[in-house]
């Protein structure tokens, strides 16, 4: 089917917002006008704003206020290439173009109009860590025009079928979370409900921690040995430092605290640790699987980069079965929960991105002329 397409500049109206000076007390304080940011046009339906500004931060800036049904597209940053459709009257930041509803295109239409054209849009961003529209290519955006009854009936089709790949979307995601939990808390029930045969020590008692050497990613030489840093591996290196069965532990940075039990040559950098037993009693895979439980992350000093150390850690009781043979037995199991969950993870993870692609296809199809399926067929295929 062939439908004449347009630029939405030549059909509609179109804006950005803007920014009122920050230095301005003025502007924001007892603000009472909705203010969005770009980030919050990802909400796809926009019914409430975060921030707020005067009618005098309003007039003394380009911000401008949306009425309600505009059509948002986010310009800048992580967001861009974004859509989302105004439910109320709003003023934005800069980063954010309007397009304005008329009595020509229906806004819904607009709003799944510019969704089929994300990747496109996308696509067309400058920039590389911080991609950017310009307002230009938003206008310059072919979409079909069409008559209102046609985009109407397009419109209920995409609205029935995207409420039934959210709901299918919300469930997976509800099911990916109890995946995760599943592990999380079988770990909880054999580190908490110990048996006759288990002893407690304080950390301090029985592993001491010591850092790895320096290794600048400068300094590194492409080599065959991972290289392990405060968040686990930072690169590849020529020549190793460590060797054998060892647990190693993030020392600094974001994920400090994270636990491995590395059985392969490596370079452990100063940002890590490696454990060593004062005396034999924990087998390493175990002693893995007992610290990740203890969730050493939340002992970092809280600072820019946080750390976590010896004396931060030294207090914490270490709880486990006297018996090899035992830890054994439970790292066994350990083990088979681990993989079934990683499964499980991978099954609902395949699923979100089939049923997000599912809604880029009926996008495709919506603006090509071939969405002639039924509400109820398009359902049937989103939940299936």
């Amino acid at each position: 089917m062939s439908w004449k397409l347009v630029k939405i500049g030549d059909v509609c109206k179109t804006g950005a917002g803007g920014t009122p000076l920050k230095s301005k007390k003025e502007f924001y304080d007892g603000g009472t006008i909705p203010w969005l940011l770009s980030g919050e046009v990802s909400q796809g339906e926009i019914f409430s704003s975060r921030k707020f500004i005067t009618e005098k931060g309003l007039q003394n800036s380009s911000a401008k206020i949306f009425p309600t049904n505009t059509v948002l597209v986010a310009m800048y940053g992580a967001t861009a290439g974004q859509v989302g459709i105004l439910r109320f009257e709003a003023s934005t930041n800069q980063a954010v173009c309007g397009i304005y509803p008329n009595d020509k295109l229906l806004p819904k239409f607009i709003y799944y109009s510019m969704l089929s054209k994300q990747k496109e849009l996308i696509g067309k961003a400058a920039g590389n860590a911080q991609p950017n529209i310009s307002q230009i290519k938003v206008k310059n955006t072919e979409i079909p025009l069409i008559d209102l009854e046609e985009q109407k009936r397009i419109v209920a089709i995409l609205d029935e079928a995207f409420a039934g790949i959210d709901t299918a979307i919300a469930n997976t995601e509800k099911n990916l979370a109890n995946a995760r939990e599943l592990f999380e808390s079988y770990l909880s029930a054999v580190f908490t409900v110990q048996g006759k045969s288990w002893k407690s020590k304080k950390f301090s008692e029985c592993l001491r921690l010591k850092s790895g050497d320096g290794l600048t990613s400068k300094q590194m030489i492409p080599g065959e040995f991972s290289v392990f840093g405060g968040n686990g591996i930072a690169g590849n290196h020529n020549e190793f430092n460590l060797s054998g069965d060892n647990v190693v532990i993030g020392r600094v940075g974001a994920l400090c605290g994270n636990v491995r039990n590395i059985t392969e040559n490596i370079w452990l950098t100063d940002n890590a640790f490696k454990v060593t037993q004062t005396e034999q009693c924990m087998d390493n895979k175990f002693l893995t699987y007992l610290l990740n439980f203890k969730n050493l992350r939340k002992y970092a000093r809280q600072s820019a980069q946080p750390v976590i150390s010896n004396s931060s850690l030294k207090d914490i009781e270490l709880n486990f079965p006297e018996s090899e043979a035992e830890q054994k037995s439970i790292n066994k199991k350990f083990d088979e929960l681990h993989v079934e969950v990683e499964q499980l993870k991978s099954i609902y993870q395949q699923k979100l991105n089939s049923l997000k692609e599912l809604k880029q296809s009926l996008l495709q199809k919506a603006f090509s002329g071939e969405l002639t399926a039924e509400a109820d067929k398009l359902m049937d295929e989103a939940v299936a």
